[in-house]
Formats: C-alpha cells, sequence, structure tokens
C-alpha cells in the first residue's frame, strides 16, 4: 500500500512551476522552482543526498503542495515571491540584490523609460518583474529602436524649455533623440510615443504595427524610400518581438482570485493571492458534493471558508461567476486583461488538482473511479442505465476486396480483449459498408442471444446515419429494439448520432466520455485494420506456387526464399528446384508449369 506521500509524488504533473515541502506540524519545509514538477520533487526521494541538511529535511518531508503555471519563467518568479514572503526554514533568504528587474516609465513631463529594481510608489508606473536584465535590456533596445526616447534626467517643465535652460546633447546629433529639452518635439508627440511603449510592454502590439504601416506606406507613395525602408525594419523588429512572459501588472495591487472545476461528485476551488502584481500564495480545496449543490453556490461558501482561514482582508475578489461576499468586498468577474490572466492561471491550478485527485483515486480506490465516470457517461449520453459493458462495430476493405468486420468490447471503461471478435463478411459483395454492418451486427446478437450470453448496455458504431441505420434494422430483425442504446459516431467532428434524432451531440473535447468512445473508435479500427491486413497479405502470397497440388505454405516459403520471385522459379530448371524441395516435389512443379504454358 503506497503511503499518502508517494502517491502526491506519483500524480504530480509533468509541466513547470513551484513546489512546498511541509513538516507533520503542517509548517513550511522548503519552496522550489521546476521546468518539470514530478521529476524534480522525486529526485528528492530517489537518491541519497551528500547534504546531511537535505537528507533531515526530507526525513520531515510529510506533504506536498505544488502550483502550476505556465513558462519555467514564470515559475521562477513566484519561487521569489513565495520565498521573501514564507521564509522556509531550508531556503536560502533572498537578499535585496536578487530582487528581479522592472522597466519603469516614469511619471513626469516628457517621461523616462529606464530599468530598476526598485518599485517607488510615486504614481510611476512598473512592468515586469522580469527574470533578468538581459530580458530587460532587449526589451528597452528594442523600445528605442522604434520610439527615440531622451535620456537624460533634465526637469523638462515648459518653463524650463521656454527659458532655454538646456541645450541638446549627442543623442540628439546622432539621431536617438527628438531634442524635448530645446523643444524640438512637443509633449503631445512625445507622450503619444510613451503610450505606444506602454502597450508594446504589456504584449498589445497591434495599434503600433498598424500605425507603422500606415506611415510605411505614406512614405511609400510620396517615393522616400529610404525612410520608408526604416520603417519596415521597425515593422520586422517588432512582429520579431515575443510577446511577454505572463507577468501581472504591479497596478493589480492586494486582491484575491478564486476559480472553481467540478464534476459530478467533488468540487475543486483554487485561490490565488496577489499583492503587487505578483501572486504571494496559493491553496486548493475540494469540498464533497452533498446535494448536487450548483458551483456558484459552492464557490461562495469556499471563498467565505478561505477568507476566514487565512485571514484575507482585501477588498476585491476575482472569480468566474457573480456571488454575494457583503457591502465591503468588490467581486470582480474578469472578461480581459491583466485580471483575466490571473483567473485563467487559478481555473488551471484548479484542473491540475483535480487531475492529480483522479489519479490517486484510481490508484487507491479504482472501483469508486470505475463508479465515477460510469454515472458520467450515463449522465452525458443520456442513457437509461450506466454502460458498463459498450461494444464498437468498424469496417475494414479496400475498394470492396477482403472485407472485415471488428467488434471490440469494453467493460467497466477498460478494453476485454478477450471478447474482441473479427466478422469475416459473408453475404455481401462489393464495397457496401451498410449491408456490412448489418450483417454482422445481425450475426453478432443472434449469437448472444443463441448462447445466452449477456447483452450490452451500449453499441457504438462507428460511422455516421447510414451505418447506424444498417445496424438499427438488424436489431428490428432480432427484437431488441429499444433495449439496447445504439449511437454512430462521425470521424470528422466527434458527431455523436442518435437513433431518429437529426440534430447530432456535440461532447466537450476534453471530457471523459468523449475520450472513452474515442479509444474505443479507435481500437475497433486498429483491431480491424489488423485483421484486414493480414487477410489481404495472405491473399497476395497466395501465388500459383499453393496452387499446385502436393505444394503447401512451407515449401513455398522456401522455394520464394532461394528464387525470389515466382517467375523466376518456373525459369528455372528441374534440377535447381529440386535441389531445394526434392525431385518428387520438382517434378510436380515443373509439370504444372509447362502445363500452364500451353
Amino acid at each position: 500500500m503506497q503511503t499518502p506521500l508517494e502517491l502526491q509524488i506519483q500524480t504530480m504533473p509533468d509541466s513547470p512551476g513551484v513546489y512546498q515541502y511541509f513538516d507533520k506540524d503542517e509548517k513550511l519545509l522548503y519552496v522550489g522552482k521546476a521546468k518539470n514538477l514530478k521529476k524534480r520533487v522525486m529526485s528528492y526521494f530517489n537518491k541519497v543526498h551528500d547534504s546531511g541538511r537535505i537528507r533531515v529535511m526530507v526525513r520531515k518531508i510529510v506533504t506536498v503542495k505544488h502550483i502550476v503555471v505556465p513558462t519555467e519563467s514564470e515559475a521562477l518568479l513566484l519561487e521569489n515571491n513565495l520565498i521573501k514572503k514564507l521564509q522556509p526554514r531550508y531556503n536560502v533568504l533572498l537578499k535585496d540584490d536578487k530582487t528581479y528587474p522592472w522597466i519603469c516609465i516614469k511619471r513626469e513631463p516628457f517621461s523616462r523609460i529606464f530599468p530598476t529594481r526598485n518599485v517607488v510608489k510615486d504614481g510611476s508606473e512598473y512592468f515586469g518583474p522580469y527574470t533578468n536584465f538581459k530580458t530587460v535590456g532587449t526589451l528597452l533596445d528594442l523600445v528605442r529602436e522604434l520610439y527615440p526616447l531622451r535620456t537624460c534626467n533634465f526637469d523638462l517643465t515648459p518653463t524650463n524649455i521656454r527659458s532655454g535652460k538646456f541645450k541638446v546633447c549627442l543623442e540628439y546629433h546622432i539621431g536617438n533623440c527628438k531634442g524635448p529639452c530645446e523643444g524640438h518635439e512637443s509633449l503631445e508627440v512625445y507622450q503619444n510615443h510613451v503610450s505606444a511603449i506602454r502597450e508594446i510592454l504589456k504584449g498589445n502590439f497591434k495599434e503600433s504595427l498598424r500605425d507603422f504601416k500606415k506611415l510605411m506606406m505614406d512614405l511609400a507613395a510620396e517615393m522616400r524610400f529610404e525612410e520608408a525602408e526604416l520603417i519596415r525594419q521597425k515593422i520586422e523588429s517588432l512582429e520579431n518581438y515575443q510577446a511577454r512572459s505572463t507577468v501581472f501588472n504591479p497596478k493589480i495591487n492586494n486582491l484575491d482570485c478564486f476559480s472553481i472545476v467540478s464534476d459530478e461528485s467533488m468540487a475543486y476551488i483554487n485561490f490565488i493571492q496577489v499583492s503587487h502584481g505578483a501572486i504571494i500564495r496559493s491553496h486548493t480545496m475540494e469540498i464533497k458534493k452533498k446535494l448536487d449543490e450548483p458551483d456558484e453556490e459552492l464557490l461562495e461558501i469556499a471563498v467565505v471558508e478561505m477568507r476566514e482561514r487565512f485571514s484575507l482582508t482585501t477588498r476585491e475578489v476575482l472569480v468566474p461567476y457573480e456571488i454575494n461576499l457583503g457591502e465591503n468586498v468588490k467581486v470582480t468577474v474578469p472578461k480581459l486583461g491583466d485580471k483575466k490572466l490571473i483567473m485563467d492561471l487559478s481555473e488551471r491550478n484548479a484542473r491540475f488538482y483535480r487531475m492529480d485527485q483522479m489519479k490517486q483515486m484510481k490508484i487507491v480506490d479504482p472501483d469508486r473511479h470505475t463508479t465515477r465516470i460510469m454515472a458520467q457517461m450515463k449522465k452525458d449520453l443520456r442513457l437509461p442505465v450506466e454502460p458498463r459493458h459498450i461494444e464498437c462495430f468498424d469496417n475494414s476493405n479496400i475498394q470492396g476486396t477482403n472485407p472485415v468486420s471488428a467488434c471490440v468490447v469494453f467493460k467497466d471503461g477498460k478494453p476485454s480483449k478477450k471478447d474482441y471478435r473479427h466478422f469475416n463478411i459473408k453475404t455481401v459483395e462489393g464495397p457496401n459498408d451498410f449491408a456490412s454492418m448489418e450483417e454482422v451486427v445481425y450475426r453478432r446478437y443472434k449469437r448472444l442471444l443463441d448462447e445466452n450470453q449477456p447483452l450490452p448496455q451500449l453499441i457504438i458504431i462507428d460511422g455516421g446515419k447510414g451505418q447506424l441505420g444498417s445496424a438499427l434494422k438488424s436489431l428490428d430483425d432480432l427484437g431488441l429494439r429499444g433495449k439496447i442504446s445504439i449511437l454512430g459516431i462521425a470521424k470528422r467532428l466527434e458527431e455523436l448520432f442518435y437513433p431518429g434524432d437529426p440534430v447530432p451531440l456535440y461532447l466537450d473535447k476534453k471530457s471523459e466520455t468523449l475520450k472513452i468512445i474515442q479509444q474505443l473508435r479507435n481500437e475497433a479500427h486498429r483491431f480491424g485494420i489488423t485483421h484486414h491486413r493480414d487477410k489481404r497479405s495472405k491473399g497476395a502470397l497466395q501465388t500459383s506456387v499453393e496452387s499446385i497440388p502436393g505444394i503447401g505454405e512451407k515449401t513455398m516459403v522456401a522455394l520464394i526464399t532461394h528464387f525470389k520471385s515466382v517467375k523466376r522459379m518456373a525459369a528455372a530448371p528441374e534440377e535447381e528446384i529440386a535441389k531445394v524441395v526434392g525431385p518428387a516435389k520438382a517434378k510436380k512443379i515443373t509439370e504444372y508449369y509447362k502445363d500452364k504454358a500451353k
């Protein structure tokens, strides 16, 4: 029997993220980052560590929690925030020189844009944090290539500019600055450039691209091709720029985000706490449903519980649905922007947590896992009973040659390979899928009825309405219509067809029900095509040699191996053939081909 810790490690995702180790008293021991969470965490338990400190820590670990993020860079940033906030016992304390850089748009006339490690609350805008200064340098180089900006620290008030207090520097003469210090560039034009840069730093550079393309076309129309080429280069630089890493705007300050993912019996609520644009805490809890409560009700209960548990006093809460949390709390349902990114991240973590729990359940309690899936299939497919026994049919032929059909059987959502059956088509000539399907369905269930074998709860036909109609005709002939549920699945759009219903059913592409149906369909196709290929290959090997009386398969293989082809063997002298198969069989073979040549 596996321990809870072993189960947690075994079911961790293979995604980037941050992991946290806790001891028996729920005290945080260590926070770490990983490109692959499962591999990284398993490495702590799969080897003997040289460091005594690590060995002691590993012995204390009772619980492992994790936060999934889209990229390794974000895992690095999240680890930084969590270590500084929580200060785990076995982590190195991150000092100020390890803080990550930001890009600052200074709140002043003719705003400066520069990198910094210090976030000062003076009304300026900060973007980041970024993982290193190289990234920041690349971004600023791009920005300065696109828009000429000042690099000086002058106080460019209208009064100072009018008085002629400042003079242009070298940056103006080499074209990197338009000289706002002497009034060569207006404040309006400069700040328009700053607005464009702000959107680029947010990852929204469509407007800049549109403006540059318009300017390029205007310059080209005026025959100013050299200037147009420079603008084209800027467009190319902008198009090649990869959108920002998903970091949050530091203006998003002190809010909590809650998301929910649920199934038939359980709901999983993820909580993310954001401060100064960065995640500082994440937690997922599960709630067992009693009365099929709606997600909105469960989410409201969970939000109240978590806010009390973690002593949260934030005034804004992000949720996927409108809920009532009292007058003092602002409830926001984000639709786009940075807040929507936070919501998406929270939902992703809830989904991963649910997947982990499902994996653990499958290992610890497979019966419960099966019961849950069967109940879900019954609901999704609108069946009268749980489909514990499912059979799927598929036809295989090439232009009507070597037609075969396959029947695969799933019991409790798993393949029952001993019950798989092949069918050679007996009564149909030519490429007729409908008639073939009618024949094999009739033969299959006629035999089950004759032998008093249990019938399936669900039949799946690989094909559209035509194949489904043919299968129904056979069920009618056997008096099974209405006793067994039946549906067809079309390959192109994964449409599910029901008898007498002109409108197909579309399931969620990520649903477990559709995945099982797809597995059934693919397994039937594989099983059928394998039999078809074997039959076709056997037919292809059915050479003229085997039609000779007294010549069997082993003799044929020996002859083909020696002579490489039937043509060369037929032209060979009797003595040479006799060296391979003996004089008696050699005589039969040579006489056969002599008679055939007449």
